[in-house]
């Protein structure tokens, strides 16, 4: 396997590389995973061996439309061939070294450019070998080498499709389930008219209410790519490096050795999947692709199938369920103390059309009953028609703004909204929701020193916009324990108030001590002069 009894006799070259992948922490997983492609004579892997690693069985290749390019499925039959060719360098077998260097060549740790870069890298290789020839271009073959040249639209989106398909293996691996399940390719036009919008010089004059992504043969710079993927989906090279590890990991958790692993099924026919009224598959993986840890995980329940049946225990609320308005909302989302994803839809008349677009926020934390903004950290998405994300500046920390009616009432010359609302200041927020949640005010970011700056629905522009709501929801983002601490919270709230009402029967058992007779006698004489027996 490459091991040595005594690291005197490591050469400097393997010692390094044993190096770098125990950084990664899965040395022993490595090990495992070599001992089970490699032959025992050579102590090598064979090529054909690692590459049928990667390797998964593509099904319904034939049926095109819906938005996946028709060359999608002979581009993504290269996938696995193209990442041993590309990061496992070898002739014909891979040894120990070389298979600890390419295993650090896709999962080390590295800097988001690099990372893209090999993105980059492996499409360009994946292109050229189904024919498709790309404008992408490298300078050099080394640690450093940058990428120029442009990707078309289309070519945008089978990159992100290819992302989608390792992104979903290694969800299905990772959750210990059967390895033939529901898959499909979702809508992920929303990413990629975020990318014409960024990258392109034309973005900013295309009617995407008119036309198609598909359509829009325009150029997209790599260069202004990776900056927008850094800027929006930050974590999207994540796929790449772990589908690798996923399934590696997977050779090495093989109890018999002798088992050769079966080839995956994927089915890449369009299907996307409405987990709720506002929330598909594509949308719940881009979301995701802006968190890390229990945030990402739980948001990648929505579009992870084996993870349906938990969603129950994620949506809180939801207007079309349980009805509309600021109460019947905060009777849902009272005392989970958790990361809370915040979805509206609306619409609004344009040109003789209803324009329909869908934006939410993200909150670090609970939510609070109060006549003033608080809150800690959060952000804030455009995520249909265009997908956008805008986190916290920094500048200042009105994230969340969210006062329900007070329960005794006062003269109040100056009272405060009641409503939901994110950014902005009081009477001049970036989102409000009214109390009835029957129409959200959207207003420009120039308002607005708590989230970056940008539309939160294409053509927003300066002008204040008032939209009608079709569709609220709240989705928690705490994982169980969140959600059993917030069952715990209404169960006692509903002992007390039970509590509250009960009365006690031995005190008004009799009319002469029952409130009754009190108030009768009172009307009868109330000017008589009575003396409280204790």
């Amino acid at each position: 396997m490459g091991q040595s009894s005594s690291t005197d006799q490591l050469s400097p070259e393997q010692r390094e590389a044993e190096s770098i992948a125990a950084s990664t922490g899965a040395l022993p997983k490595l090990q495992k995973a070599f001992s089970v492609l490699s032959d025992p004579q050579t102590n090598s892997i064979p090529i054909e061996s690692l590459k049928k690693c990667f390797s998964f069985t593509i099904e319904n290749s034939g049926n095109e439309g819906n938005g996946v390019p028709k060359d999608f499925p002979v581009l993504l039959s290269y996938l696995s061939s193209c990442i041993v060719d590309l990061f496992f360098f070898s002739d014909g077998e891979v040894g120990w070294i070389e298979f600890l260097k390419g295993y650090s060549n896709c999962c080390g740790m590295t800097i988001g450019s690099a990372s893209f870069n090999n993105l980059f890298r492996l499409f360009a290789m994946m292109s050229s070998e189904a024919g498709l020839h790309t404008k992408l271009q490298f300078v050099s073959n080394d640690d450093d080498n940058k990428v120029s040249g442009y990707l078309l639209s289309v070519e945008l989106l089978m990159l992100l499709l290819m992302c989608w398909v390792m992104w979903w293996d290694c969800k299905k691996l990772n959750s210990g389930e059967s390895l033939v399940g529901d898959s499909g390719l979702p809508d992920v036009t929303h990413l990629v008219w975020s990318a014409i919008e960024s990258c392109a010089e034309e973005g900013g004059k295309l009617d995407l209410w008119e036309c198609k992504a598909l359509e829009t043969y325009v150029q997209l710079p790599a260069a202004k790519i990776t900056m927008w993927a850094l800027k929006t989906v930050p974590n999207l090279t994540d796929c790449l490096s772990h589908f690798v590890h996923a399934r590696l990991s997977y050779l090495a958790n093989l109890e018999d050795k002798s088992t050769q692993p079966v080839p995956f099924v994927f089915d890449i026919s369009p299907k996307e999947n409405s987990i709720s009224n506002l929330i598909t598959c594509g949308r719940a993986w881009a979301i995701s692709l802006t968190l890390r840890g229990t945030m990402s995980d739980e948001i990648s329940k929505a579009c992870f199938p084996s993870s349906v049946d938990d969603l129950s225990d994620m949506i809180l609320y939801r207007s079309s369920v349980h009805g509309k308005g600021l109460t019947r909302f905060w009777s849902n989302v009272e005392g989970y103390n958790a990361p809370l994803l915040i979805l509206i839809a609306a619409y609004e008349p344009k040109d003789g059309a209803e324009r329909k677009w869908i934006i939410g926020a993200l909150i670090n934390q609970g939510l609070e009953s109060k006549d003033s903004f608080y809150g800690t950290s959060g952000s804030l998405y455009a995520i249909s028609p265009v997908f956008n994300v805008f986190s916290s500046s920094g500048k200042e920390k009105n994230i969340v703004y969210s006062h329900l009616h007070p329960t005794f009432k006062m003269y109040d010359p100056r009272p405060k909204p009641v409503g939901l609302a994110f950014g902005g200041s009081l009477g001049h927020e970036r989102i409000f929701l009214e109390e009835d949640f029957a129409g959200v005010t959207i207003r420009h970011h120039a308002a607005d020193r708590t989230y970056q700056h940008g539309s939160l629905f294409p053509g927003q522009g300066f002008l204040t916009h008032e939209a009608s709501v079709l569709d609220v929801e709240v989705w928690g983002l705490g994982g169980k324990k969140a959600k059993e601490t917030q069952t715990a919270y209404k169960r006692r709230e509903e002992l007390f108030t039970e509590q509250r009402r009960k009365v006690d029967l031995k005190t008004f058992g009799n009319w002469e001590d029952s409130p009754e007779k009190m108030m009768m006698d009172m009307i009868t004489d109330p000017n008589a002069v009575r003396r409280e027996d204790r």
